[in-house]
C-alpha cells in the first residue's frame, strides 16, 4: 500500500471512529524512531505492539527486532488488522488487547520484555484505561518496558502509578505533535 492510500484509508477510519483511531494519519517516521529507539533489543525477546493501525511503527520494531524475537500485534479494526496480517506475515495478530494476559497463553509466552502502544487511552472510558493497564502491567516481565506515545501529557498522573516513568520526549514532527513515554515496570 502506498503511502497516501495507507494515509486516505487512516483519515477514513478516524472519521469513522475516532475515539478508536485517535489521529487523522499514521504515525510519523520521527515518532516510530522516537518509540524503537526506546528499547533495548538485544533483551526483547517477546514484544507486543497495541494499536497497530497500519504499521508504521511496526515497520520500525521489525528493523530493529532480534531474529528470534515474537512480536504480537493487536489492532481492533478488522480491516486495519487483516493488512497487518498480510504486510507482517511472521507477526501475530490480534483484536482485543483487554486479552493481552489470554494471548500470552495462547502464544506460550511466559511474560514480554516490551509492550509498544499507540492507543489513545484518553479517549478511552476510565474502566477501560483500567483494564488495559492492568493487562499490560500483568504482563511486563519485572523491568519490562512500556513505550507509549500521546498526544498530550493528561496520562502521565496515571502512568506514573503503575510504572516509573524514565523519560517522557516531545515529537514536534507528527500530526499532531506527540509525547513518548518511556517506562519500566519496577522489580518486584
Amino acid at each position: 500500500m502506498s503511502t497516501l492510500q495507507e494515509k486516505l484509508l487512516f483519515l477514513y477510519k478516524f472519521s469513522r471512529d475516532p475515539q478508536q483511531i485517535g489521529s487523522v494519519t499514521p504515525s510519523s517516521a520521527f515518532l516510530a524512531k522516537k518509540m524503537v529507539e526506546s528499547v533495548a533489543w538485544e533483551n526483547v525477546s517477546a514484544v507486543a505492539e497495541l494499536g497497530a493501525g497500519t504499521g508504521a511503527i511496526t515497520e520500525y520494531i521489525q528493523k530493529a527486532k532480534k531474529d528470534n524475537t515474537r512480536v504480537l500485534l493487536f489492532e481492533r479494526d478488522a480491516e486495519l488488522r487483516g493488512r497487518l496480517q498480510e504486510r507482517f506475515a511472521d507477526c501475530a495478530c490480534y483484536d482485543d488487547a483487554r486479552c493481552l494476559q489470554s494471548v500470552l497463553r495462547t502464544e506460550g509466552i511466559d511474560s514480554l520484555d516490551c509492550v509498544i502502544s499507540g492507543l489513545p487511552y484518553f479517549n478511552f472510558p476510565q474502566s477501560l484505561r483500567d483494564r488495559l493497564l492492568s493487562e499490560i502491567t500483568a504482563s511486563l516481565r519485572p523491568g519490562g518496558r512500556f513505550v507509549a506515545f500521546q498526544y498530550s501529557q493528561q496520562m502521565r498522573k496515571q502512568f506514573s502509578k503503575q510504572f516509573a516513568i524514565e523519560g517522557i520526549h516531545f515529537v514536534p514532527f507528527n500530526v499532531p505533535p506527540a509525547f513518548v513515554y518511556v517506562c519500566r515496570k519496577e522489580e518486584g
